[in-house]
């Protein structure tokens, strides 16, 4: 059974820092293109970030500069390090993965995590 496990969200004042965890089982890495999609309450998913199977990288343009994606492949596990968070980075963040290609679509993902809230307030 494909299941993905999100973790390391919590809440931060704006300005600090988080690292999100993406557990994959059933599922091996390798060969999946892993990305990061957040959604706010009434507001649609968007993608924030993918890691591809050879590595390439992209992040959507609101985080550029200050989020990392990662991946551990022994480990099985993708990471997202944020930081120098903003209020408008509140939202749950999912991970998900798709064999079908290198993009940043939610409608391109089969296997999706519960999500991990993320809030960031003074």
């Amino acid at each position: 059974q494909v299941q993905l496990a999100e973790s390391g969200g919590g809440s931060v004042q704006p300005g600090g820092s988080l690292r999100l965890s993406c557990a994959a089982s059933g599922l091996p890495l390798a060969y999946y293109t892993i990305g990061w999609f957040r959604q706010a309450p009434g507001k649609e998913r968007e993608g924030v970030s993918c890691i591809g199977t050879a590595s390439g990288i992209t992040y959507v343009d609101s985080v550029k500069g200050r989020f990392t994606i990662s991946r551990d492949i022994a480990g099985n596990t993708v990471y997202l390090q944020m930081n120098n968070l903003k209020p408008e980075d509140t939202a749950v963040y999912y991970c998900a993965a798709t064999r079908r290609a290198f993009y940043l679509r939610v409608a391109e993902y089969d296997y999706w995590g519960q999500g991990t809230q993320v809030t960031v307030s003074s």
